[in-house]
């Protein structure tokens, strides 16, 4: 299990879209290698499959909250 603190801040990339009040899917690389958590929006609003997002908050072991991760440009 990755720890909660270890996880907040960290970047993922959504592998099953995330919808505004439900559970998606994101992959974040820990310990050497990427772990997929469910994930849910930090604001309810969808998240596309392929989008950047940042881990906001750890819930549960295996599940985080999140946000789009915005660059330049976009």
């Amino acid at each position: 299990m990755a720890e909660a603190a270890a996880l907040k801040g960290k970047l993922g990339r959504v592998s099953c879209s995330i919808p505004p009040e439900g559970g998606g899917e994101v992959l974040i690389e820990v310990r050497g290698g990427a772990e997929a958590f469910t994930a849910y929006p930090a604001e309810p609003k969808s998240i596309a499959t392929g989008r950047t997002v940042v881990v906001v908050e750890q819930l549960s072991p295996r599940s985080v909250l999140v946000t789009p991760y915005w660059t330049e440009g976009e």
